[in-house]
């Protein structure tokens, strides 16, 4: 059976280090698709910013070419030789490198290994749980990881989150906020802030006020937990205003990864740094993600951040992506109605 799907291929140029990465929709017979033990006919997948480097052919995250990029996918299951999925199952999937190292969602169909998969939940229709997509699910990760250590609800205990307008922050201001935390947005787009507020924000700050290294080591204590989606100095600043025994979730490198900071937070203040993967999730975990996310979700507010393009647009938004134009969170309709 034909399907459609946005296939990356390479062209020489001058420099044979550096190939040319050609987007095209093309048609394709399942027979091509790679191995796997479950094939899926794809509904939705979502714009990440690491599909905008794939697209882009920045980074070298995939190898091997042609391919199909989209690194996460909701959809139906058509085919299954694992007694876990039948045909008729929704289904998600977000990491394991699909869409580097396997062919991703950027189609019609997928072939998947079973143990990638998790069964959505009824409550998530397939274009939710794209709306939701990596980043949705990354900072649900992230904000149950802080309660775990000790994070709890008050307007007592600011949770700060870093990068608020992008697609991880955004996603954890309304995840927090429907899980009854005071939830501080930091944004360099402060004509963002009603739109933020409106997500669930009660305070929104400058991301000038964490974007230096701090001097010193510590300053004031200001934060009782933080999902950080930026990395570099502003994760050294934030660790340096941590309260005692709080928790920073770090869970994006947009400000390099390098970290120029001191034991002295995590000794004199016994400051927790949670690395936050994504990829590699253990089952048992992604489906308590899940479920949370399902009991979390508010439709208003996610639709509030979410827009929808045909998969033939993707590529004309991967500059964009890559230059922190594309607010909120970006659906690829590949081929269902969720």
């Amino acid at each position: 059976m034909a399907f459609s799907a946005l296939l990356l291929t390479e062209e020489p140029t001058d420099d044979p280090k550096r190939p040319r990465i050609v987007a095209t929709m093309t048609e394709l017979d399942e027979s091509e698709l790679p191995e796997g033990n479950v094939d899926i006919a794809v509904d939705y997948s979502s714009l990440n910013y690491k599909d905008g480097m794939i697209l882009q052919g920045l980074g070298r995250l995939v190898r091997s070419y042609p391919h199909i990029p989209g690194v996460d996918m909701a959809g139906t299951v058509v085919t299954s030789k694992d007694d876990r999925y039948q045909p008729g199952d929704r289904v998600v999937l977000t990491g394991w490198r699909v869409g580097e190292v396997h062919w991703g969602g950027f189609a019609e169909r997928a072939r998947v290994d079973a143990d990638w998969l998790v069964p959505l939940p009824d409550a998530i229709s397939t274009r939710q749980a794209m709306a939701v997509g990596t980043a949705g699910f990354t900072a649900m990760q992230a904000l149950l990881a802080l309660e775990r250590h000790g994070l709890e609800p008050s307007s007592d205990n600011p949770l700060l989150v870093t990068g608020a307008s992008g697609g991880v922050g955004s996603s954890a201001i309304l995840w927090a906020a429907a899980r009854g935390h005071h939830v501080v947005a930091s944004t360099g787009r402060l004509e963002n802030t009603a739109d933020l507020e409106a997500l669930g924000a009660a305070e929104v700050v400058d991301r000038a006020e964490l974007a230096d290294n701090p001097s010193r080591p510590l300053l004031s204590e200001r934060w009782a937990g933080s999902i950080d989606a930026v990395g570099g100095d502003t994760l050294a600043h934030i660790l340096a205003e941590m309260r005692l025994a709080a928790s920073v979730a770090a869970c994006g490198l947009a400000g390099g990864n390098d970290l120029s900071t001191t034991v002295i937070p995590f000794l004199l203040r016994g400051v927790n740094l949670l690395g936050i993967d994504s990829v590699q999730c253990p089952y048992e975990h992604r489906v308590e993600i899940w479920e949370a996310l399902a009991d979390s979700i508010d439709a208003d507010k996610l639709e509030s951040i979410t827009s929808e393009v045909a998969l033939a647009d993707v590529v004309e938004l991967a500059p964009r992506i890559l230059a922190g134009q594309v607010k909120g969170r970006t659906v690829v309709r590949c081929g269902g109605t969720g």
